[in-house]
């Protein structure tokens, strides 16, 4: 094992594997933009292809796979119950699936972006609406409330009670207090709702009625953060790539990278930053992260649409790793 397959620090030290998913060659695998572990540690990759659902057990062969009728991929989560939601952000819903791919029920509405005057993805002049405009990911709390981050076209938390019931809209455009620039990724932590604030790179922390409670800063550009067993996850996109048309890209960039922090915000480990996305140690555009039972991390990345819309060329980045606990 060569030591540049291994990354991380202290207690949190992982072996890299970059083809651990046995994707069957008739898939189209375009990029896995996320990743959820199921109950029995089964990992579900959301795919911008066709199938939009492949099914992996945890050592990476392959189940199944099952498409659904949407425009385009964005979010996976598990709710506690064990359903799946999906978040379609062209097509402006969040919809609740079965492990099989059964579309049980659409959260709120679906198709139609509510009014918040954004051109295009351009968060610079959205003004908050309700649900939904270009939504991106999707928590559920132990009592079954979900709170949806609406965030490409909106800035707004969205918060459903257990019958799918909207009962709050919070947030707004900005980088204030309680405010957000593309509120990108969400996990709830008890009676704390975590908010990747992408733009403003920060976490805000939020009880269940939107009530700020505190911000975190050591990050960049986050996507997501995952909650699990008393520590926080984060995938951060970094300022090298997947910037918007109006970004410059800063004279000392920082790669895409993931950091591990616990409820006190200390930082335990981080692994890439780098700016090589080639090699292990690093990654181009870090999307969506999960962890399973045994303390594996899943990373996907948005290697493909970001490397497109930069005029790079895809081939040989990196967009599904397992990081393997040591």
């Amino acid at each position: 094992m060569s030591t540049s397959d291994i990354v991380g620090d202290g207690d949190f030290r992982y072996k890299v594997s970059t083809n651990w998913a046995q994707i069957p060659a008739d898939l189209e695998f375009v990029e896995a933009i996320g990743v959820a572990v199921a109950p029995d540690d089964s990992v579900f990759v959301f795919n911008r292809g066709t199938p939009a659902v492949l099914v992996f057990r945890p050592d990476g062969s392959f189940v199944t796979s099952w498409d659904a009728d949407l425009v385009r991929p964005h979010g996976i989560s598990f709710a506690p119950e064990g359903t799946l939601l999906l978040t379609d952000d062209l097509g402006h819903r969040v919809g609740r699936y079965s492990h099989k791919g059964e579309l049980l029920a659409n959260l709120g509405p679906a198709g139609s972006p509510s009014e918040t005057g954004v051109d295009g993805f351009d968060y610079r002049t959205i003004q908050q609406a309700g649900p939904y405009n270009l939504p991106t990911n999707v928590a559920v709390a132990e009592n079954g409330h979900t709170f949806v981050a609406d965030g490409y076209g909106n800035a707004a938390i969205h918060h459903f009670d257990e019958h799918d019931v909207l009962l709050e809209s919070w947030g707004g455009p900005g980088d204030g207090d309680g405010r957000f620039n593309v509120p990108h990724g969400i996990c709830v932590d008890g009676d704390r709702v975590i908010v990747a604030d992408r733009e403003n790179s920060r976490l805000q922390f939020f009880d269940h009625a939107g009530k700020l409670l505190d911000t975190w800063t050591d990050v960049v550009r986050p996507c997501q953060v995952l909650c699990h067993e008393g520590l926080y996850y984060v995938a951060e996109l970094g300022n090298q790539n997947g910037l918007f048309p109006w970004q410059t890209r800063p004279d000392l960039p920082t790669g895409g990278r993931v950091s591990i922090f616990d409820r006190d915000s200390q930082l335990l480990a981080r692994m890439g930053g780098g700016l090589d996305p080639t090699v292990p140690a690093a990654f181009y555009a870090c999307h969506d992260i999960a962890v399973d039972s045994r303390g594996n991390v899943f990373v996907g990345e948005v290697a493909v649409t970001a490397s497109k819309a930069a005029g790079e060329d895809p081939e040989g980045l990196p967009t599904l790793r397992r990081f393997q606990r040591m």
